[in-house]
């Protein structure tokens, strides 16, 4: 095969693990959009308003077909919806009392032990063990340094992103499309609506709140859902997740840039602790099953 035919072949796969990347630094520049309205709505009524706007795009773009749906169907759509619904409620409070780069970098052990428990290899939980170094240095042996409330927070949000990662994979087998994550969102957004105008009131009715709402919204949720959605044609599981490991480094990344959040050696070091035991965790369960890349 010539260069000229080679080219268009490595085209596609770099674009798409462009746009994951993309992706996760959109919603990392949302995640830090929505601590600079946290004085004034509180992490409660920003994310019912990220999650209003976000369920009101997504019920607009693909319309979902109700009529017809089964039990199991509802079931797993509601539990969906509540579990997103919890995850983004425990890490927007967890992001009220720690650094960007410590929230998410906590919250990301969860899908890190699934990597290692799917992989059922003796070798994955020596990444598992470096995560939880890197962890261990980030909290400096102790967490004085953090808010222990926030990273209980954070740790329970990693454990709702295990609950959403079986539950979407769940909700894409019974519903086409995005029908299943549309109907999902709306339950999460019903679910933190009451939250959010409890502790927010009128002032998520002011026209700068409910703009800033709609940034969010369209970078924390529609932009990288849509990004992901037209990756995933192109890109193996294996090579999208681990992409999706660099979250760490840039959630760190941009609460230096745009929240002007100190970020020390010791700090990057536990980050990229985690970053690189998630990348060979992801390649960890790879090895287990067979590379087909998704459709």
């Amino acid at each position: 095969m010539t260069a000229a035919h080679s080219h268009p072949a490595r085209v596609g796969p770099l674009l798409a693990a462009g746009m994951v990347v993309v992706g996760s630094i959109s919603v990392e520049i949302g995640a830090a959009l929505a601590v600079t309205i946290f004085p004034t709505t509180g992490p409660l009524g920003i994310v019912a308003l990220r999650l209003a706007f976000a369920a009101a795009i997504l019920l607009i773009a693909f319309r979902p077909r109700l009529r017809g749906r089964t039990r199991a169907d509802w079931a797993t759509a509601i539990g969906f919806g509540l579990v997103l619904g919890g995850m983004n409620v425990l890490f927007y409070l967890a992001l009220d009392r720690l650094p960007l780069g410590a929230s998410v970098t906590i919250e990301y052990l969860g899908p890190l032990v699934l990597s290692v428990v799917v992989a059922r290899r003796a070798s994955a939980w020596l990444w598992a063990v470096l995560a939880l170094a890197g962890v261990a240095l980030l909290g400096r042996g102790g967490f004085d340094h953090l808010d222990p409330l926030g990273v209980v927070l954070a740790l329970g949000a990693g454990t709702c992103w295990v609950g959403y990662i079986l539950l979407s994979a769940r909700t894409g087998s019974r519903f086409g499309r995005l029908d299943g994550l549309a109907i999902a969102m709306a339950v999460g957004a019903i679910a933190t609506l009451p939250l959010g105008i409890a502790t927010a009131g009128a002032v998520l009715l002011q026209p700068h709140v409910l703009l800033i709402g709609l940034a969010i919204a369209l970078l924390s949720s529609a932009i990288p859902y849509g990004l992901e959605m037209l990756a995933l044609r192109r890109l193996h599981a294996s090579t999208f997740s681990i992409l999706l490991s660099l979250a760490p480094a840039l959630a760190a990344l941009a609460g230096l840039v745009i929240l002007h959040q100190p970020l020390t050696i010791p700090d990057a070091v536990a980050i990229a602790l985690v970053v690189v035991a998630s990348m060979g965790a992801v390649r960890s369960a790879q090895r287990r099953a067979p590379s087909e890349p998704t459709a």
